[in-house]
């Protein structure tokens, strides 16, 4: 068989239909299971599917089609369901490279992504997305993009590695496998016709692709006028309420159930009370952590949660799967079973359980009852991408020592709050006592030092704050993950241990660090980009769960803390953020003094 190539289906449409003839025999036949019919709704017993060059030849009763050499499948007692497709998400949150990504994807389910690598694009541009997207294509996972389309985040405030514009995105639609624009955060640029925005949805339209979208807010002329400006659909709807106003408006409603958004009880609503029709609903994953990957699963995690709130499990595998092609103008290829469609299949005994006992990737079992069969080609990132953290010098405790510009034995500071399980930080204020000129943080009252050093350029540029709500009595944590520019981000109760955290990331090419007096607690490595590993799953999993130890042994309480951590470098999300240029006011969208001299 094919090597796990996809075959354009007038490349194989002969040799198809004689098999469908039974002229010809069908290299693999899939028998006696019960179809998941995802044009219809049904649920077909006792249907055989044979499958040729990788595509489906034919649907039904397929014994004509079995020759000497055909290999039979027997999935009596299971459902054959359309591989899953998930139209939203970015890889590196999954702190994997594509490839290792790709594995466990497989394993649950998943045939096919849409990713949007926007990580790497804020620290190597269009030829971080080109490595990620051509890492993607020799996979027996299909691997889709979304071309980022707000690198960097904002232009005033911060310093990125990259920066992408127009010329980048009218490139970048004429790549194989690029299926529209990564999410279009920047709503208000959008709404008031900024024209590097206006200018990227238009490249993006003239290709013919896929305008994805990013609207938290509920101002419905906003909301109105990004519709009309191109943008089709939108994964950040967290009310039912919101969920329909974007369905009535002719939007693509993106559910999203990832590791720290959990929208799919609430928005489902829309389905299970309102009855709204289901053809322009999609569920995806946007974030999932390695852990979530391991223990609950892909997007077979999302379908599973939407049955469980009462969705048909036909009507939710339509939901993953055909919606999602036909969103993307690919379902001539993927999202159902049919003659001539790619041979994307899984095998599941319990729709409710929704796990795979077998993956059929292009005509081939890739995935069979816990092992994965299929080769995947090694792929090394050129060594420019591993060394992505540049540092001026090595750094030392008094990089961390913040200068008081007040006379006296104490200062009034302002604070980055955290918020446990939420994007958001809150503005606060606080007063620290000085010491030899110098501001000190106080880890009694939860109040420790913050630093955003910038990492691409080698500029030697660090800006440093307080923040509050992590609970950190003693210790540093570090990491290259700080969105959207992935600058070095450090924070800690003494500069001793934030100068050793740094300087320790920096010499790992990047990731996740916890010390304590002098010591390194754990790491989680991450040499591409300073985003991904290039390490097992198994490998970052257990790295990960090391680190959240490492995070507890410091003090801290909160869930997933070192995802809280990695926003709050963020400044386009209120209230205040730190970035490398200094804290930033998001709500005035200005750099203010931390030190409030009155």
């Amino acid at each position: 068989m094919s090597h796990n190539r996809t075959n354009k289906q007038y490349d194989v449409s002969h040799s198809l239909g004689q098999v469908a003839m039974g002229a010809e025999p069908a290299d693999l036949v899939v028998t006696n299971g019960t179809l998941v019919n995802v044009y219809t709704g049904e649920l077909i017993e006792n249907t055989d599917v044979a499958i040729k060059h990788g595509r489906i030849a034919y649907v039904g009763h397929a014994l004509h089609t079995i020759g000497a050499s055909t290999q039979v499948i027997d999935a009596a007692g299971r459902y054959i369901s359309p591989g899953l497709l998930d139209g939203h998400m970015h890889v590196e949150s999954t702190m994997l490279s594509v490839t290792e990504f790709s594995k466990a994807a497989l394993a649950k389910g998943t045939t096919a992504i849409f990713m949007d690598p926007h990580e790497i694009a804020n620290v190597f541009g269009t030829e971080g997305v080109r490595l990620m997207h051509e890492e993607g294509r020799g996979l027996p996972l299909k691997v889709y993009t979304t071309f980022p389309s707000c690198v960097p985040s904002t232009t005033d405030l911060e310093d990125a590695g990259a920066e992408l514009h127009v010329g980048d995105i009218a490139e970048g639609m004429t790549w194989d496998g690029v299926a529209g624009l990564g999410e279009v955060m920047n709503f208000p640029g959008v709404v008031h016709g900024e024209p590097k925005m206006t200018g990227e949805i238009k490249a993006t339209m003239e290709a013919g692709k896929a305008v994805t979208g990013h609207f938290p807010s509920d101002d419905q002329q906003q909301l109105q006028a990004y519709i009309a400006a191109g943008v089709t659909s939108c994964h950040e709807t967290v009310t039912r309420e919101q969920g329909l106003a974007k369905l009535r408006l002719g939007m693509h409603l993106m559910i999203r159930e990832g590791s720290a958004w959990h929208d799919v009880k609430e928005v489902i609503k829309v389905v299970t009370e309102d009855r709204v029709r289901t053809d322009n609903i999609m569920l995806v994953t946007d974030d999932v952590y390695p852990e979530t990957l391991v223990e609950k699963g892909h997007l077979n995690h999302v379908v599973r949660r939407a049955i469980e709130e009462g969705v048909d499990p036909v009507t939710a595998i339509q939901m993953g799967t055909i919606n999602t092609a036909r969103y993307f103008k690919l379902d001539g290829d993927i999202g159902g079973i049919a003659p001539g469609k790619c041979a994307d299949l899984l095998l599941i005994d319990d729709l409710r359980q929704m796990e795979p006992s077998s993956v059929i990737t292009n005509g081939e079992l890739v995935y069979d009852r816990g092992r994965l069969l299929a080769q995947f080609p090694s792929y090394v990132y050129p060594e420019k991408i591993r060394q992505s953290v540049h540092l001026a010098r090595p750094l030392t405790a008094a990089d961390f020592l913040l200068s008081s510009r007040s006379q006296g034995t104490s200062t009034k500071v302002h604070l980055i709050q955290a918020i446990e399980n939420s994007a958001r930080t809150a503005k606060a204020t606080a007063t620290l006592q000085v010491s030899g000129g110098i501001i000190q943080p106080n880890p009694k009252q939860d109040i420790v030092q913050l630093a955003c050093i910038e990492r691409h350029h080698g500029t030697g540029q660090i800006s440093l704050a307080f923040a509050q709500g992590f609970q950190l009595r003693s210790g540093a944590v570090a990491s290259t993950v700080a969105h959207d520019s992935h600058n070095l981000l450090v924070m800690g109760t003494n500069a001793e241990d934030m100068a050793l955290a740094a300087n320790e990331l920096a010499r790992l090419g990047g990731g996740m660090i916890a010390v304590e007096n002098g010591q390194v607690l754990a790491t989680v490595p991450m040499v591409i980009a300073g985003l991904m590993s290039d390490q097992p799953l198994e490998t970052v999993t257990r790295e990960v769960k090391q680190l959240a130890a490492a995070w507890q042994q410091l003090g801290c309480r909160l869930n997933a803390p070192f995802m809280t951590f990695s926003l709050i470098a963020l400044p386009v999300i209120p209230e205040i953020r730190i970035s490398n240029r200094g804290l930033v006011d998001v709500t005035e969208f200005k750099l203010i003094p931390v030190e409030i001299i009155e």
